[in-house]
């Protein structure tokens, strides 16, 4: 399977996984997306030395990879080329902060070193919770929440039209390769001498496919917002969850966690 096939059968794992008949799935999307939107702010306002208040943070994640029945391995494997990006961006610290703040045993530990760990987990635990989020809640439903949040129609629409028609963009770009592909048997990949006409070629597609979209978005009524399906009502369960979790969030890190 090419790269770019591969990409295409990713976003559909993504869109198969939102739309199933989990209790997560059920929740409210404004529910979910503030919980999320709340787990990300608390936990990147730890200090940098706290790590042992971070590890309690990955309760949330953790929770919702078992009883959401999620599987773990999939999502590593899905954010294999996001986490190591994650994971350097403290990595010079250990260079700048050699101060010795803590032991380990007969091991010391300097502030840059800890503070290196706190950044790479982080960055794990919110793009955890991002993941989580995306693979529960389709992408109508997030949009959804995100004009409940009075965000702007035209901002709204942009996020749903850049997801939903990525792998419209992605098929346009295998059909091209895959006829250069029948063109030039035996020749690995692309000569980059024909890279530029090739992305021209795609630029064109893309943009005569656009306008067909737009035309066709037009005649079914479109008038500037999308709609995202009937109105979801806030049930006793959706609250609940958000009382729980906004509680649980508040003492972990004001009460049990306060260094």
């Amino acid at each position: 399977m090419s790269k770019i096939n591969q990409a295409i059968y990713e976003i559909q794992s993504l869109d198969t996984l939102a739309n199933e008949n989990r209790w997560v799935n059920r929740l409210h999307p404004l529910v979910k997306l503030w919980v999320t939107i709340l787990y990300i702010g608390i936990t990147v306002s730890f200090p940098k030395y706290n790590l042992s208040g971070l590890l309690v943070m990955a309760v949330y994640p953790v929770i919702l990879f078992v009883v959401g029945e999620i599987s773990f391995k999939d999502s590593v494997r899905r954010l294999r080329l996001v986490l190591p990006v994650v994971c350097a961006v403290g990595i010079f610290n250990p260079l700048f902060d050699k101060d010795i703040v803590t032991h380990f045993g007969s091991l010391a530990v300097s502030g840059g070193v800890l503070s290196m760990i706190t950044l790479m987990l982080k960055g794990i635990l919110t793009v955890l919770a991002g993941y989580l989020l995306i693979v529960s809640t389709t992408i109508e439903k997030i949009c959804y929440a995100l004009r409940l949040l009075h965000l702007p129609k035209l901002f709204v629409t942009q996020v749903l039209l850049i997801y939903r028609y990525l792998s419209v963009l992605l098929a346009e770009a295998n059909r091209v390769t895959q006829a250069y592909a029948l063109r030039a048997p035996g020749q690995k990949g692309v000569h980059f001498k024909v890279w530029g006409s090739l992305a021209g070629q795609l630029l064109l597609r893309s943009m005569d496919r656009a306008e067909n979209l737009y035309e066709s978005m037009c005649l079914r009524g479109y008038e500037g917002e999308f709609y995202y399906g009937s109105r979801i009502k806030l049930r006793a369960a959706d609250m609940g969850y958000l009382l729980v979790w906004t509680a649980a969030f508040l003492v972990l890190r004001f009460f049990l966690c306060w260094k």
